[in-house]
């Protein structure tokens, strides 16, 4: 997907557990569709498909850092170790993969995101 010069916000749901303890189902989060990740980012990627080769819903994933065997690429983890698709089952992926960034939580507890790579303990 290419870049567009100005990121466009959009809202998302979260749905799963993967992301606990930063985030939880049903927490609605405010993205930017189109900005530039960071490492350390939370952000709506597109997964490759499924063993069957049916695409996969759109996940919000930590993008841990650039895929040390592929600098081009990012290496995805979710920050719940029990729960989610991680890069070392799907592999990294492109920039195009990467959709939004996430850069704050709406409700049931706002709280901005961008820049921070701790989970949250609240």
């Amino acid at each position: 997907m290419p870049r567009s010069l100005v990121p466009r916000p959009r809202l998302v749901r979260v749905n799963g557990r993967s992301m606990e303890p930063t985030l939880h189902e049903g927490d609605l989060l405010v993205t930017l569709w189109g900005a530039r990740v960071r490492a350390g980012d939370v952000a709506v990627v597109r997964l490759p498909d499924d063993s069957d080769g049916r695409p996969r819903p759109l996940s919000v994933k930590r993008v841990s850092g650039p895929d040390p065997d592929a600098g081009e690429r990012w290496w995805l983890d979710s920050d719940n170790p029990r729960e989610g698709v991680t890069s070392f089952e799907v592999g990294s992926i492109t920039d195009a993969d990467v959709v939004g960034v996430v850069v704050g939580r709406l409700h049931p507890r706002p709280r901005w995101l961008r820049g921070r790579h701790t989970p949250d303990r609240s």
